[in-house]
């Protein structure tokens, strides 16, 4: 299938469009600008976030911290408040998916309750969310992630070969047209999101290798996005490698040296803010997933019933595939459920813009609006899932 440059319905100029492109980035390299409802700059990066989880009680798993030493914790504070913060976290971050479900819902019927969201807020909100990661973090973490170059790869082989193909697959078993088959390959060829960050901890994943998947699945979109567009689609499709650079260092790599630096200088400090960090990342991500939907809102009830299966299916069967991958190549319970969520969640405002900008094909962007939706559901319920499965001794 061929899809042309962009022109037609829903879309703005090319010139116009191109501007904010040098703001987008993917779902880890957040992004400042996205598309908005029917091809308009919009504010908002799209779902693109991250906290801390107290509930991973594994010692291998990075930044966890046992809900018994949390508790141990909270029992020392005044009026045992601290304890009962910690049960309403758990319980709060366990209906992570309904809190989600439910801020889509209120995007689709109402999509002026999130117009308060501008682009600034935005940028900043997501830098304070990684920060909030980073603290959980240590200079040793990512010693040890960066000495273990199979479980990376995976991922990138996951996101950029078993994803595209399968978009192909889902559009064809489910009859879309060639345009919404072709949106599926997009949301299929962009780079990972950043809440897979958040997800993975709540999963008890290992968080600092959350990261590095998502960068190196950010850095690796400058190339390998263009090119599978290319063959898969006849679609010759630019991304501003300078912006997605510049979005990545300046609201997830700044933000992570950060907190990785207030942990080693005032480690006091950052256990005693470490219990909000699951509420300050759930309330972000059901507020940054109903702003993204609130801009797609058209183009996502314009697609109906039928488009919603596909997606589901690409997202479901991506993570179940990293998954599969992961204990295929012998690696461990932690590094598998950390691939299966990266591979799973997807930067999908950023393929939405993507697809707005050099598709002329209007149907083209629909997909990436309706995984705006599923990427957050589908992560977020294999995330509260695996929480409650305890990972053994030494996997």
């Amino acid at each position: 299938m061929r899809v042309g440059p962009a022109r037609g319905r829903g879309s703005t100029s090319a010139m116009g469009l191109r501007r904010r492109a040098a703001a987008a980035s993917s779902a880890v390299a957040p992004q400042p600008i996205s598309m908005g409802r029917c091809g308009r700059a919009a504010p908002a990066g799209g779902p693109a976030f991250f906290a801390a989880s107290p509930s991973a009680a594994n010692k291998g798993v990075v930044g966890a911290r046992s809900p018994v030493a949390l508790q141990a914790a909270a029992g020392a504070a005044p009026g045992g408040a601290m304890e009962a913060f910690v049960k309403f976290s758990n319980v709060f971050s366990n209906l992570f998916p309904l809190w989600t479900a439910l801020s889509a819902g209120v995007a689709l019927t109402r999509p002026e309750t999130f117009s308060f969201l501008d682009t600034n807020s935005f940028t900043a909100l997501l830098a304070t969310l990684m920060l909030s990661m980073g603290i959980t973090l240590t200079v040793e973490d990512f010693k040890r992630v960066f000495g273990k170059p199979v479980p990376v790869a995976l991922n990138m082989a996951s996101c950029y070969l078993l994803m595209p193909i399968l978009g192909l697959m889902c559009g064809k078993l489910f009859g879309l047209s060639d345009a919404l088959t072709a949106g599926c390959v997009v949301v299929g060829s962009i780079n990972g999101g950043q809440a897979s960050n958040l997800c993975t901890y709540i999963a008890k994943g290992d968080v600092a290798l959350s990261v590095l998947m998502t960068t190196s699945t950010t850095i690796g979109c400058i190339f390998l996005t263009p090119l599978i567009c290319k063959l898969m689609l006849g679609a010759v499709v630019p991304v501003d490698a300078m912006g997605i650079a510049v979005s990545t260092i300046q609201v997830v790599l700044l933000p992570i040296i950060a907190g990785v630096m207030a942990n080693s200088t005032v480690p006091k400090v950052c256990r005693a803010i470490e219990p909000a960090c699951p509420v300050i990342g759930v309330v972000a991500t059901v507020l940054l997933v109903g702003s993204a939907v609130a801009q797609c809102a058209g183009p996502i009830i314009e697609a109906g019933l039928g488009l919603q299966f596909p997606l589901i299916a690409l997202h479901l069967l991506g993570g179940l595939a990293g998954y599969f991958l992961c204990k295929a190549f012998g690696q461990n319970e932690v590094v598998s459920r950390t691939t299966a969520i990266e591979t799973s969640m997807k930067s999908s405002a950023f393929g939405f813009l993507l697809a707005s900008l050099h598709f002329g094909e209007y149907m083209v962007r629909v997909p990436s609006a309706v995984s705006v939706v599923w990427m957050a559901i589908i992560g977020s319920t294999m995330a509260v899932i695996w929480r409650g499965i305890p990972i053994p001794e030494g996997k």
